[in-house]
């Protein structure tokens, strides 16, 4: 009886922790600002495809996070453009809809904290459209290879 009792015991304490642990990544994964930061760095490489994929699993951040529903009109805003980058093969679209993704998403960032990191607030003088990055090198997800160094950090969020 004391050997089932123990193994009983020590079964449950690996549920718990098996469950803390899927927890932590399913947290983790979710994070919308990173989810968005994939979605840049495919446009930033060109792939329409990555680009789509990245904007369904940021979809997915965004109505899984509760801050995100502090502004349902940003949120659906966000969703709109992620759809339509999700579901886009061509690259120029998915680019236009970054453009109002990345307006939306900086509005997000001011209203709710998603990061305890910097933020880099960046713009491109010649698509005259901002992304959000998480470093201060300029790599523009408008033009890719073009012109991957065109633009500025124009604000820092804390």
């Amino acid at each position: 009886m004391k050997t089932l009792i123990k193994l009983l015991t020590i079964y449950v304490l690996v549920l718990i922790v098996a469950g803390s642990v899927s927890a932590q990544e399913k947290t983790a994964a979710l994070n919308p600002l990173q989810a968005y930061y994939e979605v840049k760095d495919a446009l930033i490489s060109s792939n329409a495809s990555v680009a789509g994929t990245k904007a369904a699993a940021l979809i997915n951040a965004i109505k899984t996070n509760e801050k995100t529903n502090a502004s349902k009109v940003l949120r659906d805003k966000i969703l709109f453009d992620a759809e339509h980058i999700a579901e886009s093969k061509d690259i120029e679209h998915q680019r236009d809809h970054f453009t109002s993704l990345s307006t939306d998403f900086y509005a997000m960032i001011k209203a709710v904290k998603l990061s305890d990191k910097p933020v880099y607030y960046a713009y491109c003088p010649m698509k005259k459209s901002y992304w959000l990055s998480e470093g201060e090198a300029i790599k523009n997800p408008y033009y890719g290879n073009k012109m991957l160094t065109c633009g500025k950090v124009a604000e820092v969020l804390k």
